[in-house]
């Protein structure tokens, strides 16, 4: 067997990558045991200096500023169609626009540090952290279900005041942040999942702040002033790099542009950026504002009177919808549209026909749109039982190997430092150690010195030890303590169960609020793994089984089964929605070198202006809207109930449960089929069951919309081929516009200005 030549220390990386395991180790080489008075020399640390201050006062108030704006406007899409996104990209550009725009405010005036890429993170980790508070809270979904659609018989309706609202949304603001962080060095150093909202978002923080970008062959794209390589899609982010092989380092290193000529390029791309934000601001704006004098805007009758009228086949013709659809991506918006088409196209038409659905077809009670509602509930709890069963088949055959190939890491080690304190009187014993952790004496060695045989030694088990120990992370006093981690989760945990029973008192037992919250802790775990390989976080999948699962631990006598239901699902997709949040805050950070503890207190400083400000927003609109009305239908809300009622045994229309079975029949099977081709080219070709659902339980107008936005990215990126920073800053603008100027048409509504 060949003798390993001895090495020298490998030069100094802010980076590593994978752990070291016998897997990926040369077991070919032998181990040699050294003489004595030999000490293990591994090599130096690989530090990280990066430039600016990770956590900043002007940062969190520029964060908090960014949030409230994205707050209003999540709120808003929320309650018309249960669309919510952390617009973490948007928060970067809004951010950076805010400290040049007041740079001498804020402090950017060359006497105090500049606003740096790392301080960049923690304003869009703040502003996400906000932006989530609707749909994390439950404003979007839960509450109004409770409110306005829970019967007398179920306990309901259940009305909350401001204080409670207030209580009940800080009791689920934390834990899911706070579980987070232990799951941050297996998901993010270990396993280096890709997250690539997160990785995309790092990338174009590196462009806006004039950087260049060295991701040492982990991914291409993204560089260069106007951010060419950046691909927008789910979330802002779809990388159009291949992902980072294992042995690869993706990590986004940045490095201030040389040349005079190259920054000029910069600042130019940044104000035509800046232009083109306020322009598609504006004119979302002014459309918004139109809309709130001729109602009849949102609903174009494009397919003729009779499909308006009859069967809602409309168009809304909002610009903020289209920003969606582009964010969305063309195939999403592409199987919504299918969803739409099967839905009310062609089973709202039979239902209504055959008299299984006989009242007017926008009646959610007796008309076919509560009818198709039940479909689409099937086709949803069967993606999510295919999706989320498979994810944790593999998740955990991934932790066995994992834990398979440390044990034998422990022992090859263990064996190396037995053998080097081996006394030899021979001068030195050549030692082969195999990859299962066996080690033999070898029959002989070649010759050579003592010395030679000593390195040799000493520079493999230095390597071993550093794959091991020296993974890439930040520094340990920038990391959060198991300290506060421990006392942070225990703390909220009991803070989230105390406010649950303040709030509903006896009508949730106290054995099905525990159980909701470890619970969640548990599928919030498939929740960060979902979102760190696709980009999608399933919370809607994880809330539908938390739900279907209280159903078979309560009693159906009890006549607040419903409400425990909604309770228990609200805490399952608080916990995963949080933790997938945070996950992808942090992996943005550990991109740019930011400090993880710096991100945890943002993200609860965010959380918890969010969890207040939501229910501020929230009982705004519902007391100056009709909810559930034209132009806020709370489709969530119709989705949480009959899900409650479905799981609890209340009863189906008629036909409804043989189509639901036959839905959900199809969509486990193209469930199944997408999680064994993702990543190949048929794999948007088939249909992905949410997206679907989704298109059947939106009314027509809104699915057209996006699906126009979805065709105008693809049109953008791959017919005109243009690049897609100007697209991601197009899409940012039409949605704030709108989400910012629906506060002027509810200040309008509230002292009653008349409309058409």
């Amino acid at each position: 067997m060949p003798r390993r030549k001895p090495s020298s220390p490998a030069p100094s990386s802010s980076h590593s990558s994978t752990a070291m395991t016998p897997d990926t180790a040369d077991s070919s080489s032998p181990l040699l045991a050294p003489l004595p008075t030999t000490t293990t020399t591994p090599r130096p640390p690989r530090p990280r200096k990066i430039p600016g201050q990770s956590f900043t006062a002007r940062g969190v108030l520029v964060g908090l500023a960014v949030g409230l704006v994205i707050c209003f406007s999540n709120m808003y899409f929320g309650l018309q169609t249960g669309w919510v996104s952390t617009m973490t990209m948007p928060a970067s550009l809004l951010g950076f626009g805010v400290f040049r725009l007041l740079r001498a405010r804020l402090g950017d005036d060359g006497l105090r540090p500049p606003f740096s890429p790392v301080e960049n993170v923690l304003v869009q980790t703040v502003a996400g952290s906000m932006a989530i508070m609707p749909l994390g809270c439950g404003f979007v979904g839960v509450l109004p279900a409770m409110n306005y659609l829970l019967a007398p018989e179920e306990r309901g309706p259940i009305v909350l005041g401001l204080g409670k609202l207030v209580l009940w949304s800080l009791g689920l603001c934390y834990f899911g942040v706070v579980f987070a962080v232990p799951l941050r060095r297996q998901v993010l150093i270990r396993e280096r999942l890709r997250f690539p909202s997160g990785f995309s978002t790092a990338v174009l923080i590196s462009v806006l702040h004039g950087q260049t970008r060295d991701d040492g062959g982990g991914g291409s794209g993204g560089d260069g002033p106007d951010g060419k390589g950046v691909a927008a899609a789910s979330g802002f982010a779809s990388l159009a790099a291949a992902p980072a092989g294992e042995d690869e380092d993706e990590t986004v290193v940045v490095q201030p542009v040389s040349g005079e000529g190259e920054s000029t390029r910069n600042a130019e791309s940044w104000r035509r950026n800046v232009r083109l934000l306020l322009v598609c601001f504006f004119i979302s704006g002014v459309f918004t504002f139109a809309t709130y004098f001729v109602p009849v805007l949102r609903n174009i009758p494009i397919f003729g009177s009779v499909a308006a009228s009859t069967w809602l086949w409309t168009l809304n013709p909002s610009l903020a919808y289209v920003g969606q659809g582009i964010i969305m991506g063309p195939a999403t918006t592409l199987h919504m549209l299918l969803g739409a088409v099967v839905g009310w196209g062609v089973l709202s038409p039979l239902a209504k026909s055959r008299g299984w659905a006989p009242g007017p077809v926008d009646d959610w009670e007796n008309g076919s749109k509560g009818w198709i509602v039940w479909t689409s509930l099937a086709i949803m709890l069967a993606d999510a039982v295919v999706s989320l069963g498979y994810l944790a088949f593999r998740s955990a055959s991934q932790y066995l190997a994992q834990q398979r190939g440390a044990l034998r890491f422990r022992l090859i080690t263990g064996r190396v430092k037995t053998l080097l304190r081996r006394k030899s009187h021979a001068g030195y014993v050549p030692v082969d150690v195999h990859a299962d952790g066996s080690a033999a004496l070898a029959s002989s060695g070649p010759a050579g010195s003592t010395a030679s045989y000593n390195e040799d030694a000493n520079s493999l088990l230095g390597e071993l030890e550093e794959e091991k120990d020296g993974e890439d992370d930040a520094p340990l006093d920038q990391q959060v303590s198991d300290r506060i981690v421990v006392v942070g989760l225990v703390l909220s945990i009991l803070f989230c169960i105390l406010c649950i029973h303040i709030v509903f008192g006896d009508l949730v037992p106290l054995y099905a609020t525990i159980t909701a919250v470890f619970m969640a802790l548990v599928l919030s775990i498939m929740g960060v793994r979902a979102l760190g390989e696709t980009d999608l976080n399933p919370v809607s999948g994880i809330s539908k089984l938390a739900q279907l699962f209280f159903a078979l631990i309560v009693p159906q006598s009890n006549k607040s089964s419903v409400l425990i239901n909604l309770v228990a699902g609200a805490v399952s997709e608080a916990g995963a929605l949080q933790a997938g949040d945070m996950m992808q805050d942090l992996k943005t950070g550990h991109l740019l070198g930011a400090a993880p503890k710096a991100q945890f207190w943002g993200q609860v400083i965010g959380a918890t202006v969010g969890a207040v400000v939501s229910a501020f927003i929230y009982r705004l609109y519902t007391s100056v809207y009709q909810i559930p009305g034209d132009l806020f239908q709370v489709p969530t809300g119709y989705v949480w109930i009959f899900t409650a009622r479905l799981v609890t045994g209340k009863g189906l229309p008629p036909m409804a449960k043989e189509w639901s079975i036959g839905a959900a029949v199809l969509f486990a099977a193209t469930t199944a089929v997408r999680t064994q081709t993702a990543g190949s080219r048929w794999h948007a070709l088939i249909p992905g069951g949410i997206a679907v659902a989704v298109g059947m339980y939106n009314v027509p107008s809104f699915t057209l919309a996006r699906t126009v936005g979805g065709l105008l990215g693809w049109w953008w990126r791959f017919v005109m081929g243009w690049q897609d920073t100007p697209l991601i800053v197009l899409a940012s603008g039409f949605i704030l516009g709108e989400g910012f100027l629906s506060i002027v048409n509810l200040i309008m509504q509230s002292v009653g200005v008349p409309y058409l």
